[in-house]
């Protein structure tokens, strides 16, 4: 069966990911509206929006972490 450091390993990842998908949602909505106080953006970061961003790359770091712990306790048994 099912061992509790895997259950808690999927439910680390479904936070993630629902997370991940929070924040897109959020950054959408933000996105629309425009403040006369925003400032110029860095060029590299217009081009690279995404790549660029620290909340991206934290969900995308801890999403690669959760994976690499899942599948080392699976191939460990």
């Amino acid at each position: 069966m099912f061992d509790l450091p895997f259950i808690l390993s999927g439910l680390v990842l479904l936070i993630l990911l629902g997370g991940l998908l929070y924040t897109l949602k959020v950054g959408r909505l933000v996105s629309v509206r425009q403040s006369e106080y925003d400032t110029e953006i860095n060029e590299k970061t217009q081009r690279h929006p995404y790549l660029l961003n620290p909340v991206f790359l934290a969900y995308i770091i801890g999403i690669g972490l959760v994976i690499v712990y899942i599948i080392y306790h699976s191939t460990t048994r």
